[in-house]
């Protein structure tokens, strides 16, 4: 299953287990290009810290119109069912979705091609993969990969196309997995990783060596 043969959802939430979600971004990935994005405001589930609006920008009395994040069951489940789920340390985000629906429908495991899985994961993880194979860049943070990497102005033009006005910097969602999405395609064109396979990227997203002999044997975790 190479990786460009199945469309691959990068996802990045705004919000916290307090808040709840107050914004998503999902930007889908096919054949190595920017086939399809989504995004939209949340309403508040929760205390919204003033710390928290400090870093994203979000306030609860801004979103209190906005429908809530539950609603977007049905569109989570199919991105589920249609391909693997990506985000730059991918924990938040699982932890996050989990929190809205334990499971989702039942689903191809696309770290084992045949079976089927009801988990969110495993994740593709752009966090893992970055600070696995080119550990001279520290601790991966996104913005400093995407400088690194010289993906700055590409991320800006494509901001300017998909992301809504005043959401285009850091810490917006749709933004943060637009990066996600180019750091994870610059990585797969390069010579060394271009015949990736889904169950690859699945595999060495995942550090715990139990965890990944288990996806390497086929095994269940």
């Amino acid at each position: 299953m190479h990786w460009a043969d199945t469309p691959i959802h990068f996802i990045d939430f705004e919000g916290n287990r307090q808040s709840g979600i107050l914004e998503f971004g999902v930007v889908t990935l096919r054949n190595g290009t920017v086939a399809a994005t989504r995004s939209r405001p949340c309403r508040a589930m929760g205390r919204v810290k003033e710390e928290d609006t400090a870093v994203h920008g979000l306030r609860a009395e801004h979103l209190a119109d906005a429908e809530p994040f539950a609603a977007e069951w049905e569109y989570f489940a199919q991105l589920r069912e249609r391909g693997p789920l990506a985000a730059h340390f991918a924990q938040t985000e699982h932890h996050l979705l989990k929190a809205a629906w334990a499971y989702p429908r039942t689903a191809p495991d696309f770290a084992r091609p045949g079976r089927a899985a009801t988990d969110w994961g495993p994740w593709i993880d752009t966090g893992r993969l970055y600070t696995q194979f080119f550990p001279q860049h520290g601790a991966g943070r996104l913005e400093e990969l995407i400088a690194a990497c010289g993906l700055q102005a590409e991320l800006d033009v494509l901001a300017a196309q998909h992301c809504p006005e005043g959401r285009r910097q850091y810490h917006a969602a749709l933004y943060d997995a637009l990066g996600g999405a180019l750091l994870l395609r610059a990585l797969l064109l390069r010579p060394e990783f271009t015949a990736a396979t889904i169950p690859w990227l699945l595999q060495m997203s995942t550090l715990d060596g139990q965890k990944r002999g288990a996806l390497q044997q086929g095994g269940w975790f």
